[in-house]
This record gives C-alpha cells, structure tokens and sequence, in this order.
C-alpha cells in the first residue's frame, strides 16, 4: 500500500518499520485481537534492511530459533536460512497475517499530542493511540573516519554498501572490522579470489556457531538463565577447545567472555563460520588499528604499512532514533538509544522492539518483545 497525501483516521497502533521487528508486532497485535494498525515503512518493500546485504549472509543463528512468531520458516529451509530465503520469509509473513503496510512513508516528526501519537511523514499525517518504534538497530551505517583519507586512491565502501567480492578478485582488499559481517565479507573476498587483511582494533571473543552439531544460540538459552560471569566461566573450555588461542594470530581476547561481553556493551562476538580457518592457514591476515591512509596504502598503530586496492568498513550500525528526539527523547539515554525494548516506556504508549542485543538471537528476541508489547497493549485496551 502506498502512501498518498492524506491523513490518517486514528488508529489503536501505529508502527514505524516494516522489516522483522514491525511485523511480528503487527502480527501478534492481529493475533490479540487488535487490528486497527498503521504500519509505515520508508522503503517499497518489507524487510529493506535484509535486502541491502551482502550475497553471501546467512542467518548466525539457527532458523528454529529465528522464526517470527506463530509461523516457523519452511522445513525445506536449511538450518541457517540465507539473505534471500529470510526475505522470502518475511515476505510470505506479511501475506499470512495480511499485514499492508504504508511504504514511502519516511518519518519526519513525531509528537504526543493530547495523550494521542501524531506522526507525520513526507505524504501525509497519522494518528495513534500507541506507538512502536521498529526501526531496528542496523538503522544508520557507522562511518569512521582517519587521516589521510580523502587522498586514498582505492575503493571505500561500508560493508552496506557491499554486495560480493567478484570485482575484488587478485586485489588486496583491507576488511575493518571483526564482528560477524566483517568475518563473513573476508571469507566472500577469499572465496572470489582476493587476498584479504582484517583490520582488529580492540581485543576480541571468538564463539563457535556450532558445537557437536548443536547450534550455539541453543547453547546460549541455557546459560542466559547464569550469571553472565558464571556463563562465561562454563563456556571458557568449550571456546578453548573449539576455537583454540588465536593470541598468536594477532588477535587478543578479552579479559571477559562473551556472555558480559554482550550484557555489558551490547556487541555480539564473532560466531566463527569459517573465518578463523583462514587467519590459521594464513589465507586471512590479521592487522591492528589504522593509524591514517596514504595515497595507495594504509599504515596501522604499530608501524606497519601496506597497499590496498579497496577497504570495505564493517564497523556496523546505529539506531538513529536521535532524528525524533524532540518526540520521543524522554525515552532515550544519552546515546540516542531506546532505555528498554519490548515494554511500555517512559512515555504513555510508547514502545520499542528490536533494540536490544540478545545473547540469544536477536529474531528469537523480537518475537518475544512483540508478544509482550501485543499483551501490554491488549490489557490497556481492556482496562
């Protein structure tokens, strides 16, 4: 459904987004009984995040744990489910609970209103008794900056604007960053044929995806009812045993496991696909922190240099909820991030879902937070 320049008549919900967050919630507001909803979707398509990624990603997380709520992925979907097939899903999601979102529709402005959400957009205005915020977490690309830069004669490019290293075939292609895209992007280098380096700023932890044949998410459920520190303290010689001391490869690990690592910073550790393979068969250099570009190389924090034909940035995300500030600031911490998700905020009606970093996978955790936002608003509505 798209947007015309009209306003909306009031509706019980209106939810910004319409990728996995926007419509599970959607969903499982239907499911509640609640169907006067409004969704808004900038993009033309559902799920537009998942379509901008690079070719080769596939769910780190196993599709038994990755489902939406109230529809699992078809069982001809392979455990860890690829970029398309989780489109495909998302797609087929939207169909079943017949969820037609507003697309084009970029937000503008938000304001609560007389207890009432009005949210204006390039087409038009909408009117809420309740608001979710869906927008994810991988909203804005994060694009850092060094010395030098702007002289550099090769390709930069975030790992967004990535797709397959088939044009980086016999180049020397520097990869910033070790989270899971970064990892995955250099073994697509590899794997086209370039000759790939990794740029490791920060000590790091490593995690099998799998142990035994048993997905590490599953793994994960069990010790998230731990202390992180005795999770970690558990998981220490499985990791060892699986992943080995990568310190000799030029990688330090951090002085905790990944357990606090995730509850205390909300970054999720490398889940290792294949990329330590190739730092141990010296197929995959590891380097430190850029120091500044030259006009064909890049010299790191510890004297080094080298040529490179193109960096590729997978320094990830940010929310970018800071843009409505002026509507929904109350609700954000100093960083512009949502102080909880999947309940009610400090603002009447307000909710958020998605933005929480789950040591237990982030699809696994929206549907959970759409269950209990649908249930908030249900009970609210009955009162």
């Amino acid at each position: 459904m798209n947007g015309q320049n009209s306003e909306s008549t009031l509706s019980d919900v209106i939810i910004v987004g319409a990728s996995a967050a926007g419509l599970a919630v959607a969903a499982c507001l239907k499911q509640a009984g609640i169907a006067n909803l409004t969704i808004l979707e900038k993009a033309d398509k559902v799920g537009v995040a998942w379509r901008h990624h690079y070719d080769r990603l596939h769910l780190h997380t196993d599709k038994g744990n990755s489902n939406l709520p109230y529809l699992p992925f078809p069982a001809s979907t392979p455990r860890y489910p690829s970029r398309q097939q989780v489109i495909d899903y998302l797609e087929n999601y939207a169909k079943q609970f017949n969820l037609q979102p507003h697309f084009g529709q970029m937000v503008t402005n938000i304001a609560q209103i007389d207890g009432l959400w009005q949210v204006t957009t390039a087409n038009g205005r909408f009117v809420g008794r309740n608001l979710v915020m869906a927008t994810g977490y991988t909203n804005q690309p994060v694009m850092p900056s060094w010395p030098g830069q702007d002289q550099f004669k090769g390709q930069i490019l975030h790992s967004s604007q990535y797709k397959n290293g088939e044009a980086f075939a016999d180049k020397n292609v520097l990869v910033v960053g070790f989270g899971n895209s970064g990892g995955e992007i250099a073994i697509d280098l590899h794997e086209h044929g370039a000759h790939p380096s990794i740029s490791v700023r920060s000590a790091v932890n490593v995690i099998p995806r799998d142990i035994l044949g048993i997905p590490i998410l599953s793994i994960g459920q069990l010790m998230s009812k731990l202390p992180t520190a005795v999770a970690d303290v558990l998981a220490a010689p499985l990791i060892k045993l699986t992943i080995g001391d990568l310190t000799k490869y030029g990688l330090k690990k951090l002085p905790y496991g990944p357990n606090t690592q995730i509850a205390r910073y909300g970054r999720i550790p490398l889940l290792d696909i294949g990329t330590v393979s190739l730092i141990k068969q010296g197929l995959l250099q590891v380097k430190p922190a850029i120091k500044q570009f030259t006009q064909e190389s890049v010299q790191f924090v510890d004297g080094q240099s080298q040529s490179y034909e193109a960096v590729v940035l997978a320094t990830g995300y940010q929310p970018n909820l800071d843009v409505f500030a002026s509507g929904i600031g109350a609700a954000l911490d100093v960083e512009g991030r949502p102080m909880g998700s999947g309940q009610e905020s400090a603002l009447n009606g307000l909710y958020f879902c998605g933005f929480y970093v789950s040591p237990t996978g982030m699809l696994r955790e929206i549907g959970i937070e759409a269950k209990k936002i649908a249930r908030s608003i249900k009970n609210k509505s009955a009162s």
